[in-house]
C-alpha cells in the first residue's frame, strides 16, 4: 500500500552548490536579484541557495543573473544546482 507520503515529490535536497558560490564570490542574494534583468527576487534566490525545489524557469533567472555578477567564470545549472529541473 503506497501513502500520501510516498508519492509526494520531494522539495528540499539541502544547501546547494550555488550557495557556495555565491559565498565564495562574496555575493549576497541582493546582488543577484540588482543584476537580474528579469523578475527576480531575494526570496527565489535563498529558496535555491537553501535547496528549495524551484522551477527550470527561476533557475535559469538566477543563473542568468549569476552569469552576468560573474567575472570568474561562466557557470552552468549543472554546476549550481545538484538535482533536477
Amino acid at each position: 500500500m503506497s501513502s500520501f507520503l510516498d508519492s509526494t515529490p520531494q522539495t528540499d535536497f539541502g544547501l546547494q552548490p550555488l550557495d557556495e558560490v555565491m559565498t565564495r564570490l562574496g555575493l549576497s542574494n541582493a546582488d543577484l536579484v540588482r543584476v537580474s534583468t528579469r523578475q527576480l527576487t531575494h526570496k527565489t534566490v535563498q529558496k535555491g541557495r537553501k535547496g528549495r525545489r524551484l522551477t527550470l524557469n527561476a533557475k535559469r533567472k538566477i543563473l542568468e543573473a549569476l552569469n552576468a555578477i560573474s567575472v570568474e567564470a561562466r557557470f552552468h545549472l549543472e554546476e549550481i544546482f545538484n538535482y533536477p529541473s
